[in-house]
């Protein structure tokens, strides 16, 4: 009876031995390569003082909320990066930020810009412009952005989004945070 119990005892630990081990750099359950060079990338823009010394300039402070809930955040753009060329997953053009009660911002994700104008002009056959094989969304003027005819695309990096990384409303952000002006 020992001597079964040695035997199946070795023959599981041969059977352990013989599967293929796991990698020591296995990427973890939901990794995304696409997320993990934005974090990279913006991880020193979590603190919204660095990435407005590093000329992001936030329009205003106003935190876009969705139509049938969630939100896009406070939107803080580079100028300098945004133009009518392909995006680059490592250069983003604006950083997302949710507001919170005591008026600290949290990096939820960013937002690839290109103006469409530029764009189109450079491909009239097409096609939409993409960042790291994701095809961008073209916002016709005018739009909630107040800005001119512009292609889009939102990565959620920092903050979990149920509707999928590229989605452009992230129920998991909220607007509800942020302080109300004072009005006189």
């Amino acid at each position: 009876m020992f001597e079964n119990a040695r035997k199946i005892s070795l023959t599981l630990v041969l059977a352990l031995l013989s599967l293929p081990l796991a990698s020591a750099h296995a990427a973890p359950p939901g990794y995304s390569p696409f997320l993990a060079q934005v974090r990279q990338a913006t991880a020193p823009y979590k603190n919204i003082d660095v990435a407005t010394q590093a000329g992001w300039i936030g329009r205003d402070p106003f935190c876009v909320s969705g139509p049938d809930g969630g939100a896009m955040g406070v939107h803080v753009a580079n100028p300098a990066l945004i133009g009518g060329s392909q995006p680059q997953v490592s250069e983003p053009q604006v950083l997302i930020y949710e507001p919170q009660a005591d008026g600290s911002m949290v990096l939820v994700g960013v937002e690839y810009v290109v103006i469409a104008d530029a764009w189109d002009a450079q491909h009239p056959q097409g096609p939409a412009p993409s960042v790291g094989g994701q095809l961008m969304l073209k916002f016709p003027a005018p739009n909630i952005f107040d800005m001119p005819s512009i292609y889009v695309l939102h990565a959620w990096a920092w903050r979990n989004n149920p509707d999928g990384n590229f989605a452009l409303w992230n129920h998991n952000v909220t607007c509800q945070k942020q302080p109300l002006p004072a009005f006189s």
